[in-house]
């Protein structure tokens, strides 16, 4: 348990498994106690406008209106995203628009939001610019995981804090929108201090969680954020959904569906009814609504992709520890010049898909439980590993359960999991591309063949039964946002 001290909001301990932790609970009904959580705070500097930048700059200006604290966003001089950032209101002439070292220099709290490639190229500068007593705020943990791997040293003269929503820019802004009509709308987050020079970092970072829109926020630390975060991304909230639904199709396609009866079955089943049912009941509550004959199907699949999936998930999972994962992420920032990404939609079964979309009656998609089974195997799996390293179940099941049903599939159901991966952050997007023909092939290769048996582990379906992941989901399914993300087209 991570213990901390907040002197302007309240925290309540909750129990997770078994495991004592604490949450803060934030709303609109929280924006008055923002200036106390941000006193000494003048200006906050918004640094970037890529997926979390535009959210958070606007939803930090809307919760501060009426206050003394000015939002300023802070952009390269001549970027693109300079009309984006005004056609949102923030302009020169109104003094909320500047030269990205400019407004690092000027602000008290500067909230680091540019690309993990862009942090690791320019944080030498970056760590210059900042005054003495000024905070920095980083929303990931990447460029801490990278200092750590190249054993440098953290600055000793500014507080260093993070603030890490559990969903992707869109659904930050998106919900907190939702919130401005009901209370708490929003996009939990965790929350942590990594250095505190004078007794203001913690209210700090509350404040900022708050002020995004965040319903609750978590305990963590940076450390544990970006291995459970970078492994993530790579594991079931994009590349290994990415390959189980490709290899799933084909699995389908084989046994006779035609394709668009498959894409409904490999995809729109995990992003509609099985994410759905699995927000508001429960993975468990999933497999107790199929008959007992769907009952087999579903423990057949999890029996034979459940040790398949971990394999190669503790391998990524230590590809990330070990500081490889990141190392490669830097070393593709030089290759992207040469090659720069290309789309994975123009596949046979990503045009089908757009295809099944257009013609969607949402009540006529299948809950297959052979998806079901498959699908749950990886989030499993995926927790056990998250356990077995040490995380914390808060960010565990916010991670990879919550995260994934309340905020990236529903963007996967409205436009694509191939969408979803094609316009990800840069280092979502190289990891999902890389691991998910990894998940792909070893479902085909060894999870398949004996699925195709009826192969079934008694031992492990009961353990599936009885996992703690179960009762930790289910108290923090109360710590989520009070209503469903309405999905827009961006």
């Amino acid at each position: 348990m991570i213990d901390f001290e907040t002197k302007v909001f309240a925290k309540e301990k909750i129990t997770l498994a078994g495991t004592e932790e604490y949450v803060v609970q934030g709303g609109k009904d929280k924006f008055s106690l923002l200036p106390k959580a941000f006193e000494g705070i003048r200006q906050i500097g918004v640094i970037g406008w890529k997926s979390q930048g535009p959210a958070q700059a606007m939803n930090l200006r809307d919760s501060l209106e009426g206050t003394d604290i000015k939002v300023k966003v802070g952009l390269r001089a001549g970027s693109p995203s300079m009309e984006k950032a005004r056609a949102a209101g923030f302009t020169e002439e109104n003094g909320t628009l500047g030269e990205m070292m400019d407004v690092i220099r000027e602000s008290d709290l500067v909230i680091l939001l540019i690309a993990d490639a862009a942090q690791v190229e320019l944080y030498k500068e970056i760590f210059a610019a900042m005054r003495p007593g000024t905070t920095l705020g980083l929303s990931h943990g990447f460029l801490i995981g990278y200092l750590n791997a190249i054993g440098e040293k953290l600055p000793d003269h500014i507080n260093i804090i993070g603030v890490c929503p559990k969903g992707m820019g869109p659904s930050v802004r998106r919900l907190y929108e939702q919130g401005k009509e009901v209370n708490g709308a929003g996009i939990n987050c965790s929350f942590a201090v990594v250095q505190d020079i004078n007794g203001k970092a913690t209210d700090q970072a509350l404040g900022w969680a708050v002020g995004i829109g965040a319903p609750y926020v978590f305990a963590t630390t940076l450390e544990m954020e970006y291995k459970s975060d970078i492994f993530g991304e790579r594991g079931i909230l994009l590349g290994a959904v990415h390959g189980m639904v490709e290899s799933l199709y084909r699995w389908y396609t084989d046994h006779g569906m035609d394709e668009k009866t498959a894409f409904q079955h490999a995809v729109e089943s995990i992003t509609g009814p099985i994410s759905k049912t699995i927000s508001k009941k429960g993975i468990k509550a999933m497999y107790e609504a199929f008959s007992p004959e769907e009952k087999k199907i579903f423990e057949s699949a999890y029996s034979t992709a459940y040790w398949p999936l971990f394999e190669v998930m503790l391998e990524c999972y230590e590809e990330v520890e070990s500081g490889n994962e990141i190392r490669s992420v830097i070393m593709a920032g030089k290759r992207l010049e040469r090659f720069p990404f290309r789309t994975i939609d123009n596949t046979r079964m990503w045009k089908v898909g757009e295809e099944v979309r257009a013609e969607r009656v949402e009540d006529k998609i299948p809950l297959d439980p052979f998806t079901a089974g498959i699908y749950a195997a990886g989030i499993v799996a995926q927790v056990d590993i998250l356990r077995e390293k040490g995380h914390a179940y808060s960010e565990i099941v916010n991670e990879s359960i919550i995260e994934a049903v309340d905020s990236l599939n529903p963007y996967m159901h409205f436009k694509g999991v191939a969408y979803m991966v094609d316009n990800c952050s840069t280092t979502a997007r190289l990891g999902a591309r890389k691991w998910a023909p990894r998940f792909d092939y070893i479902l085909w290769q060894n999870a398949y063949p004996e699925a195709e048996k009826g192969t079934v582990d008694p031992d492990l379906v009961e353990k599936f039964k009885t996992h703690p992941v179960h009762e930790a989901l289910a108290v923090l399914s109360r710590y989520r946002p009070p209503v469903d993300i309405v999905v827009l087209e961006q």
